[in-house]
């Protein structure tokens, strides 16, 4: 019944579950609590999840992977970056390693508040944790170079994935394309479209379409 909380995002009526289990003589354990977790980080409630997180130990439940990984998201979704971040650095204490999942939450938890400097540093200490940086952290940080106005990051990480055989979705293309359209860096946008031809022609044609219309506007 909380996983189908979860699912559906109804936060209040999971937490109302999880309270309710003791009075039906029902334990609760990591599996409902991290549904639990998860159905405030779906509802936005990152308070909520890291009150429960919090609570865990009291009830003689542990978290886990599962568990750290969607209270950092639901900060992601809060725009609370220090507070993924604090949460990631609590997990070894803990006993939790952290893994791709938890980290690559915290860098678009830097990214969506603009902190492209921590989201760099994030990426750049997945390897000393033995992890290897996924297409989702490579996104991330991406996105947060390009928000930032900092292209050339931006390409140099978009270059960094292909030689770590990282794959590239139109979603890491776009994000390299969209640094460079704000620096009017007009070369660099068309071989970041060729590039993509790779990955996908009908964007690359969007993209070689979109540009001739910005070449269209600036004669005009």
């Amino acid at each position: 019944a909380i996983s189908a909380g979860e699912k559906g995002g109804q936060w209040q009526l999971a937490l109302g579950l999880l309270s309710e289990m003791p009075e039906q003589r029902l334990v609760p354990d990591a599996i409902s609590c991290n549904a639990a977790i998860s159905a405030c980080e779906k509802g936005g409630q990152w308070e909520f999840a890291l009150d429960l997180l919090g609570q865990m130990p009291l009830m003689g439940v542990w978290p886990n992977k599962i568990t750290y990984s969607a209270a950092i998201s639901a900060c992601e979704k809060g725009g609370q970056w220090q507070m993924a971040l604090t949460i990631l650095s609590l997990m070894p204490a803990a006993g939790v390693a952290p893994n791709e999942i938890s980290c690559s939450a915290s860098i678009s938890a830097c990214e969506k508040a603009g902190q492209w400097q921590m989201a760099l540093a994030m990426l750049r200490l997945m390897p000393g944790m033995k992890l290897l940086p996924n297409e989702i952290s490579y996104n991330a940080a991406i996105s947060a170079s390009e928000k930032a106005g900092r292209w050339p990051f931006a390409l140099s990480l978009l270059g960094e994935m292909a030689v770590a055989r990282v794959d590239r979705s139109i979603v890491s293309f776009s994000a390299g394309i969209s640094s460079c359209q704000k620096d009017w860096q007009w070369t660099l946008v068309c071989c970041c479209c060729c590039c993509s031809c790779f990955c996908c022609s009908c964007f690359c044609c969007y993209c070689c379409l979109l540009l001739l219309l910005w070449l269209i506007l600036l004669l005009l």
